[in-house]
């Protein structure tokens, strides 16, 4: 009975230790936001903005109204730099390639756009570049993100 008892005890002091060591899971606040986008030529429109964490690394989902795909584009294809106001003052941009497949007609979405973060930064969108085709589009922020900056 007391080996059993002393492995519960050290299995249980194991368990804490390791729980003490893991990583904790870092929280963006907002996840999802607004904001709308003049792209010129192309359009304008509102994109949601979804937002995740874990450490320094920080990634931005972005769909937009504002750019419809002319044709069907391949997944991987759609180069996107989304450029954010830091901390009201500096900006920081979160980059990628990862967009789904988009058809002909349907809003753009740039997949995962990556960047690096620190405690207590402040994005807003500010910018945004899709580069499909050989073709630039340059969206501009054209109103307050809502319902607030991201908060790392």
């Amino acid at each position: 009975m007391r080996h059993g008892t002393r492995r519960i005890a050290i299995c249980s002091a194991l368990a804490a230790g390791a729980l003490a060591l893991a990583p904790t899971a870092e929280a963006v606040t907002p996840t999802t936001a607004t904001v709308s986008f003049d792209c010129g030529i192309y359009g304008s429109g509102s994109a949601t903005l979804t937002a995740t964490q874990s450490g320094t690394s920080a990634a931005i989902t972005l769909s937009t109204s504002a750019i419809t795909a002319p044709i069907n584009v391949g997944a991987n294809t759609v180069t996107s730099t989304l450029t954010l106001t830091k901390n009201g003052s500096g900006s920081v941009n979160f980059t990628g390639s990862a967009n789904p497949a988009i058809p002909a007609g349907s809003p753009v979405s740039t997949g995962q756009l990556k960047g690096t973060v620190a405690a207590g930064d402040s994005l807003v969108a500010k910018s945004l570049k899709i580069v499909v085709m050989g073709i630039t589009v340059t969206c501009n922020a054209t109103s307050t993100q809502s319902p607030g900056p991201f908060v790392f």
